[in-house]
């Protein structure tokens, strides 16, 4: 499983950059999902967000997925590109497959690499 020491994570299986306010979902939940098919953006551009509120909505091969934001702030920007190839998801959820960026954004109730890594393997069993 990668999870980058720069990120922050949610229990909910989404990360957040707090250096450049980008936001998608971990490589843990899409192999938990499988492949992701489809992708539906949930939040504008300028639209305030509150963490623990859904963002987005994939659909994967083998289930359904709210997606929810781990952290407060404004919709900076939406990315397009993941709407239009969801399947970025499945081979760079923590590069181009990123979902919105929240500016001024405020960081909820979030774990560092090590707390997701041990929370995820525990739920893995």
């Amino acid at each position: 499983m990668n999870t980058p020491s720069n990120l922050k994570y949610a229990k909910s299986d989404e990360w957040f950059d707090p250096a450049s306010g980008k936001v998608g979902i971990t490589d843990f939940a899409q192999s938990q999902l499988s492949d992701i098919v489809f992708v539906e953006i949930l939040v504008d551009e300028g639209e305030d967000i509150t963490a623990g509120k859904p963002i987005a909505s994939v659909e994967s091969v083998k289930a359904s997925a709210e997606i929810y934001a781990p952290a407060s702030g404004k919709v900076s920007k939406v990315n397009k590109g993941v709407v239009e190839k969801p399947e970025l998801i499945n081979s760079d959820p923590f590069g181009e497959a990123w979902m919105i960026q929240i500016e001024g954004g405020t960081a909820g109730d979030l774990m560092d690499s090590a707390a997701y890594e041990a929370d995820s393997a525990a739920r893995s069993h």
